[in-house]
């Protein structure tokens, strides 16, 4: 029995010791300095506003950060391809698909809903909080952590990783690449 406690006691010592690890401490000055792969000549093509209130089920009304007032198709097609749902005033991002056959109304390719958008989103491991102009206050502790953000072309940039919005709904966030796809759940 004596020897059976000390056994036990060793091998608690040791997976203490084992799981242990040396904890390296990030700076704001090296959060800085990480190089991101986005190439800065992508020429960005969505148009950016807020939502109208001439917005129905198959029309959208985009106020545009100019003043200007689109109006937009969106058909039984692209239905799904609207992120985040359609709410008046709330931001969004919209890329355009040509136009809708027999009428000068382009159809709105997909539509990222900002508002719904920005927030804390956390996975099993990551947690990060996307804020208004392109930041995100992330764990430093992680090893690449998120620290800033944009919409490319209807994609999702989060620091050096590109992802396509798979789905966006008020508590969850799925995000694909061609790693896989990427599960989020906003904290309140």
């Amino acid at each position: 029995m004596r020897n059976y406690r000390f056994y036990m006691l060793c091998l608690l010592v040791g997976i203490f010791f084992c799981g242990c690890k040396e904890n390296k401490k990030v700076d704001e000055k090296s959060r800085q300095d990480v190089v991101f792969d986005i190439v800065e000549n992508d020429v960005d093509e969505t148009i950016y506003g807020r939502c109208g209130e001439g917005t129905a089920m198959h029309t959208l009304e985009l106020i545009t950060d100019n003043g200007d007032t689109l109006a937009f198709s969106i058909n039984n097609d692209s239905i799904s391809n609207v992120k985040g749902g359609l709410g008046i005033g709330d931001r969004l991002a919209v890329m355009v698909d040509g136009s809708v056959k027999d009428t000068d109304i382009p159809c709105a390719a997909e539509v990222i809903n900002l508002t719904t958008l920005i927030g804390k989103w956390i996975s099993l491991d990551k947690s990060f909080e996307l804020q208004e102009g392109g930041v995100i206050i992330s764990n430093i502790k992680e090893p690449k952590p998120y620290v800033e953000w944009k919409i490319l072309n209807g994609q999702l940039v989060l620091s050096a990783d590109t992802f396509n919005i798979y789905e966006l709904g008020a508590d969850s966030l799925l995000l694909e690449n061609d790693r896989g796809i990427y599960a989020y759940k906003r904290l309140r």
